[in-house]
């Protein structure tokens, strides 16, 4: 059964922002085809953000980012015991999802685990379904998952804990990553589905 944003909303609760990277202007870059599209800059530029990677499926099946990317892709990186900010954020992706499959315009929602220790390839696969039909779950070894997050330089800390009812500290952007062009775009997690989907639409109109 899918989640709603009123079924969760009254989880919110405040989420740790990682992405010190980051900072927000409009795009200038002549040379850029996406440049009136742009709200943020990246230092160093936006190919600093984004890269291969290799994780593991619901189907426990290796993968590679071309694997997964084959469409426009809105990318979160969370976790499935998240008890509040994940299950919102990756809601408000896939309502995104459906308002531009509504204009004609297929996106794939893809959720990343940062906590392979518990996100087992079916933990991954049963959250990601719930969400959103669509959506890709991924897991990984800790190896794995540590270098898709260096590679979209987002943050993630276990908190310490005697049990495994822990929780994990993570930065919540969320990434339109488009074939053949990579990382295009982030988007905060305050960002209404309405506003993450007409962003986005401007990307991808300009494929």
């Amino acid at each position: 059964m899918r989640w709603t944003i009123a079924a969760v909303s009254a989880l919110v609760l405040a989420a740790l922002i990682g992405g010190i990277w980051f900072y927000t202007r409009p795009g200038d870059q002549a040379s850029d085809p996406f440049a009136p599209c742009r709200t943020a800059v990246i230092a160093g530029g936006s190919d600093q953000i984004g890269g291969p990677f290799e994780l593991v499926n619901s189907a426990g099946e290796t993968v590679t980012d071309k694997d997964v990317i084959t469409e426009p892709t809105l990318l979160y990186f969370g976790y499935t015991f998240c008890p509040d900010v994940c299950p919102l954020d990756t809601v408000r992706n896939a309502d995104a999802v459906d308002i531009l499959d509504a204009q004609g315009k297929s996106v794939t929602p893809v959720f990343i685990s940062i906590d392979p220790e518990r996100d087992t390839p079916e933990a991954v696969g049963d959250f990601a379904h719930n969400i959103h039909e669509r959506m890709i779950g991924l897991t990984g070894s800790p190896e794995q998952v540590k270098a898709a997050s260096q590679a979209y330089r987002t943050y993630y800390k276990k908190q310490p804990s005697d049990d495994e009812f822990y929780l994990v500290d993570h930065s919540t952007f969320t990434y339109l990553v488009l074939p053949e062009y990579g990382f295009v775009e982030y988007f905060r997690r305050e960002l209404p589905p309405e506003d993450l989907a007409e962003r986005a639409a401007c990307f991808i109109d300009r494929m």
